[in-house]
């Protein structure tokens, strides 16, 4: 599992391992793990003679750029540093003249031949976007055709809250030191951070055991994943219901359906009035008319996918007592008293443009600032939301670490994809997974299956991304 700090707690954490060790050493570690990751990205061979261009601003990371140029500089790179904050670091700044680096006022010039940069601007406690004089600095770096390289994190971009506020330097790699930082995980900050190495600096050992963001990987969802024992049945294994569809949506019933069957349940109940598709496509569904309280015990319900402006089936699923995922049109005017009330878990799954809503906002607040906009809207429903988009995020009730899932793609920008994902999450639910973890492991299946979907590059359908569904699964599960 990867985790993500925020800038307090790792500025504490730093303080606490400096106390521990010579004066310097930790900027040496970090710059030791810059300069190799730059030799890396130039490609062997081809650092000597290699011209390398330093942004430096008056920060900490403006000190691992200069005793990261050095490393470079003796190795034999040309390296050219350019201040641009109001001081620069002493120590870094000696060490690169000392090792045949050259200091210029004159970014231009220097930028106009680079091979690489090293975007030292500003580091994880800047705040809004790039000063003005370091924006056409930053323009020509992007410009050059140079390998871009951000220190820690690209200039301009939150490190806290994913927020661009002005203008960024967008970095081909990001290397960060100790732990990730939220804005390297969340949109539209993550968009800037390119390919992200982690750098490690001893920090592990004085970091807090609770991260502020967690992205699972393989071998967490595999180990979260529900396998039928010995004595299983299908009941055993969890039925959910599924409340979705209309007569002018049969085929968000249909898309759910299949998300659901391939979710680990052992059956899936279609109530509503898409029966007839749902068994054209999925005879091996459960179909009942309605209503839901008629329709035969579950485990979990899903309710919203394609149900039109009917609150009725909402209210009635929201009045059983076992887990459910509301969805699609089962949000619209959601009362957040009625699900606080519930004394079983709730999952809410919105869009940017439904969270908007839920939340009273404009959706380009939404998603600009990701972060706050699911933490709020789990306090104010206290329930799990799973905020659906180009960084789909995962947060309790309960204000713990906030997942973010690492597996999405654009291609899955396509109409139905969302009910899949809800049928998907559901099956998960019934199956006996906390609602942190089905939201968690359903997105992260879900974005497994779109990729293997389009992994030839052509646009997917949500039926694509169901029938790949299989597949993730085995990918995750399958051993090495």
């Amino acid at each position: 599992m990867r985790t993500a700090h925020r800038v307090e707690t790792v500025r504490a954490a730093e303080a606490a391992l400096m106390a521990r060790l010579p004066e310097g050493a930790l900027m040496q570690r970090a710059a030791a793990g810059l300069a190799a990751a730059c030799c890396s990205l130039l490609g062997k061979g081809r650092v000597y003679g290699a011209r390398v261009v330093l942004l430096v601003g008056s920060g900490d990371n403006g000190g691992d750029a200069l005793y990261a140029g050095a490393r470079l500089a003796r190795r034999g790179a040309g390296v050219t540093a350019v201040p641009l904050g109001t001081r620069t670091h002493p120590g870094g700044l000696a060490a690169l003249r000392a090792a045949g680096g050259r200091i210029t006022d004159d970014p231009f010039e220097a930028l106009a031949v680079a091979d690489l940069v090293l975007d030292g601007i500003t580091g994880i406690g800047g705040r809004g976007g790039l000063r003005p004089d370091a924006v056409p600095v930053a323009r020509a770096a992007r410009g050059s055709g140079a390998v871009v390289v951000a220190v820690d994190l690209p200039s301009g971009v939150d490190a806290d809250t994913g927020e661009v506020a002005g203008e960024a330097l967008r970095a081909d790699a990001t290397i960060t030191f100790g732990t990730y930082k939220p804005g390297l995980l969340v949109d539209p900050a993550r968009e800037y951070a390119g390919a992200l190495r982690l750098v490690d600096i001893g920090l592990d050992a004085v970091l807090p055991g609770v991260p502020d963001l967690e992205a699972l990987q393989h071998q967490d969802v595999a180990w979260l994943l529900p396998v039928p024992g010995a004595e299983s049945d299908k009941y055993r294994r969890g039925v959910l219901g599924v409340v979705a569809g209309s007569a002018r949506y049969p085929g968000a019933a249909v898309l759910a359906v299949a998300g659901a069957l391939r979710g680990g349940a052992g059956a899936v109940r279609y109530v509503g009035p898409a029966g007839d598709a749902v068994i054209a496509a999925h005879p091996e569904t459960l179909v009942h008319a309605g209503p839901p309280s008629k329709a035969g015990r579950v485990q979990a319900w899903v309710v919203g996918p394609g149900l039109g402006e009917d609150p009725g089936p909402v209210a009635e699923v929201l009045a059983a007592d076992v887990p459910v995922l509301v969805d699609a049109d089962g949000l619209r005017g959601l009362d957040p008293a009625a699900v606080r009330a519930r004394t079983a878990p709730t999952l809410l799954t919105p869009h940017a443009g439904e969270a908007a809503a839920l939340l009273g906002v404009a959706r380009e607040d939404v998603e600009a600032g990701r972060l706050a906009a699911v933490r709020e809207l789990a306090a104010r429903f206290g329930a799990t939301v799973l905020l659906k988009g180009s960084t789909t995020l995962v947060c309790g009730p309960g204000g713990g670490p906030v997942r973010v899932n690492p597996t999405g793609t654009s291609w899955l920008a396509t109409a139905g994809s969302g009910d899949v994902l809800s049928g998907l999450a559901g099956s998960l639910l019934a199956a006996g997974l906390s609602a942190l973890d089905a939201g968690s492991c359903g997105a992260y299946l879900h974005g497994l299956a779109a990729r293997r979907a389009s992994a030839a590059g052509a646009p997917v359908t949500a039926t694509d991304v169901a029938g790949s569904l299989r597949d993730a699964w085995l990918d995750v599960t399958s051993p090495a």
